[in-house]
């Protein structure tokens, strides 16, 4: 008996609220959305928070009779977004052009957004789409291609007014795509960009080798210009190491020359005889057009 009432009690819960559902005895409202009651042909209230509401609390008794003389109405209060694509315009040029226009919107005003616009959607998105074809048109191209981000605001402006004068809040606008529709336009622009991108890229990189060369040069002038000045200050510098040598200890002295004399015989790559001491040897410093045959003669120690 008592899992048989409990069978009951399951089956018949679900049909009892069905039922007060059906008389308008209570609803539920969920985010984002909102209700709007009309009886005879008035709008007697709106409600737009979330939540389990009682009608006749808001409407009085009268909500008892919109099931049977009058209707509620469920309107979407959510973010919405669409995007008109190849939307076409003329760039002061004359240049026809494809723009995709992106754009989002929500109901702010149920009750408007009902009954003064029979299709309010279709008029946003006529009217978006006809507000960038006005502000987009005859503009240079450039500006066009460039400057989306304040002409979005523009076709924003300028369409917002009427959009809340029909119940609902346009949110953002972007002009999210400017496309050429003229493939022969689209050849001869590509070709354009190559042939300025060759010219930039040879432009920078001969700028590039003149710099190179630039500093490549200044570079070797200033170690000429240092191994010069090293060059001039080493006889002095050995000068005054030589005077110093000779008077602290002149046989060192007379040995470094020594040293040096002999460096540079060897050097010379010139032959050298060594004969004794004392001889009696002739030989002839010149030979032929008075020139030293190079050959030094160095007399033996005993």
């Amino acid at each position: 008996m008592f899992f048989f009432g409990i069978f009951v009690g399951l089956v018949t819960i679900p049909i009892l609220l069905k039922l007060a559902t059906s008389f308008g005895l209570y609803v539920i409202v969920h985010e984002c959305e909102a209700q709007v009651y009309t009886l005879f042909g008035k709008v007697i209230g709106t409600i737009d928070e979330p939540g389990l509401h009682l009608p006749i609390s808001k409407f009085g008794l009268g909500a008892l009779l919109v099931p049977l003389f009058g209707k509620r109405h469920v309107v979407s209060t959510a973010l919405r977004q669409h995007y008109l694509r190849g939307q076409m315009v003329n760039s002061e040029e004359g240049t026809p052009m494809g723009v995709g226009l992106w754009y989002e919107m929500e109901v702010n005003d149920p009750v408007a957004y009902l009954f003064i616009n029979t299709n309010p959607e279709g008029s946003l998105q006529a009217n978006v789409a006809s507000s960038a074809i006005s502000t987009l048109s005859n503009l240079e191209m450039d500006k066009m291609l460039e400057d989306r981000h304040s002409l979005s605001r523009t076709v924003r402006a300028t369409v917002s007014p009427l959009s809340e004068k029909w119940g609902y809040r346009l949110g953002s606008v972007y002009i999210r795509k400017v496309f050429f529709t003229d493939v022969q336009m689209v050849h001869n622009i590509t070709d354009k960009v190559v042939k300025r991108l060759i010219q930039v890229t040879s432009a920078m990189k001969q700028d590039g080798e003149n710099r190179v060369g630039l500093i490549k040069s200044e570079t070797a002038k200033e170690v000429s210009q240092k191994m010069a000045e090293a060059g001039a200050m080493r006889p002095d510098i050995v000068g005054k190491m030589l005077n110093e040598i000779g008077k602290n200890d002149p046989e060192i002295l007379e040995s470094v020359l020594e040293v040096m004399e002999v460096e540079r015989l060897l050097d010379s790559k010139a032959e050298v005889s060594i004969i004794p001491r004392g001889a009696n040897v002739l030989f002839n410093l010149n030979s032929g057009n008075g020139k030293s045959s190079g050959t030094q003669y160095v007399q033996a120690e005993n």
